[in-house]
């Protein structure tokens, strides 16, 4: 029994992640029931992303990016395959484990900010250090650094509506690294910016990322979708192309 353990863990290790590897998706399909149809968002897909890449995913409305975002970011299961993230099997997790994971593994940029109206900056980003319970005192030392990392230092006793559109996605985005996730999952994170604070914020992303950061950017817009260094683009429920950018090709 012991010997066929081996070879089952193994088998399975072969599958899944190596080394070095943070997000591994084997055969990832996702099926939503409407009516008496099936409708197959993802087909099978296959992903491997390591430590410290900065992967773009791509794709048009209905392609599917959107679901495999949920899937990677623990919000949703899949009706079929496998996923790793950061060495964990998350396929089979029950709703409290993947709440469990997702808090301690991931951290979320909206393009819709998703910040309370009424808290400070300051208390936004303590929110995921009061869901797992970080003492007061140290929760509010780590918030303080993070708002400064992000060049917010001086204004984290000021609500949203005080801050500017920029300022109010660093916000998010220091929620997003307060955790010290393995990996931060980008949604849209330009989309009601204007091209200008685009820019600042997607500037931010390269400064995280050279301070070993993993991030997953989904987008739509090809122009941001460059500033990544890897770019998988998602058509009909299954990897289209994966390559390198061109701002990663001309380095």
């Amino acid at each position: 029994m012991a010997t066929e353990t081996a070879v089952e863990t193994t088998l399975i290790n072969a599958a899944g992640p190596r080394p070095g590897d943070i997000i591994v998706t084997d055969n990832l399909w996702k099926t939503y029931e409407m009516g008496d149809q099936e409708v197959h968002a993802l087909r099978g897909v296959n992903l491997r992303i390591r430590h410290n890449e900065y992967v773009a995913i791509m794709g048009p409305s209905g392609s599917g990016k959107s679901t495999l975002m949920n899937l990677i970011g623990c919000l949703d299961s899949p009706s079929q395959g496998k996923y790793w993230l950061n060495g964990h099997d998350v396929s089979e997790l029950n709703d409290d484990e993947l709440a469990r994971i997702r808090n301690k593994e991931i951290g979320f940029v909206f393009q819709t900010f998703n910040l309370l109206a009424r808290a400070t900056a300051l208390h936004n980003v303590e929110l995921p250090l009061i869901y797992n319970g970080t003492p007061a005192a140290e929760r509010t030392q780590r918030a303080k650094a993070t708002l400064e990392s992000v060049n917010l230092g001086t204004r984290m006793m000021h609500k949203p509506n005080e801050l500017s559109g920029g300022q109010r996605q660093r916000v998010a985005i220091a929620r997003a690294l307060v955790n010290n996730p393995s990996i931060i999952l980008a949604d849209e994170p330009t989309g009601n910016l204007d091209s200008k604070t685009g820019d600042e914020i997607m500037a931010l992303f390269d400064d995280l990322h050279s301070k070993g950061n993993t991030i997953v950017l989904v987008t739509h817009e090809p122009d941001i979708a460059e500033y990544a260094h890897r770019i998988v683009t998602i058509r009909d429920g299954v990897i289209a192309s994966d390559h390198p950018s061109t701002r990663n090709r001309n380095q």
